[in-house]
């Protein structure tokens, strides 16, 4: 039975969803919108326990966000298949492509571990913590997905 929201929760959730907007705008799939993942991950929290019984109800969040993020990512890459298979792609392309989406061609979980990594300021063993890793697989992404981001922002600039 879905929990109700309690105003303890009402308020966790004001003080956390900022954060976990900027967080889902990482490591949502392009196009995609980051409320949406935000509000799904609270849903699904909610319909299982009050957030005021996590021990850490921000870092639950995030991973909830993050396995959202990569189960959409896994549907659209079905869907492409599947337009492929149907016929050429059309010739839309962008004009005036942005870093951002060099950034977004990196799986879910990069994205993620650079944006607590080099934007929340968080570190590796606090990541690792939050996303399911190893300290040296938080790492190891980061040195990786910087080398990536770095070489896909190199090929765009000639």
């Amino acid at each position: 039975m879905p929990h109700r929201a309690t105003p303890e929760s009402d308020d966790l959730i004001r003080a956390l969803y900022a954060g976990l907007h900027r967080f889902a705008s990482a490591v949502a799939p392009l196009g995609d919108d980051p409320d949406d993942l935000v509000q799904e991950a609270l849903i699904r929290t909610l319909a299982r326990r009050q957030l005021t019984e996590l021990t850490h109800p921000h870092a639950y969040l995030r991973r909830a966000v993050l396995n959202l993020a990569k189960n959409r990512r896994r549907t659209l890459q079905r869907q492409l298949a599947a337009l492929v298979r149907l016929g050429p792609p059309t010739a839309d392309t962008d004009a005036y492509p942005s870093d951002t989406a060099a950034l977004l061609t990196l799986p879910p979980t990069t994205r993620a571990v650079l944006w607590l990594a080099d934007v929340e300021g968080l570190p590796f063993a606090q990541i690792a913590d939050e996303l399911g890793l190893t300290v040296e697989a938080a790492r190891q992404r980061a040195v990786r997905g910087r080398a990536e981001l770095k070489d896909r922002l190199e090929q765009g600039a000639t």
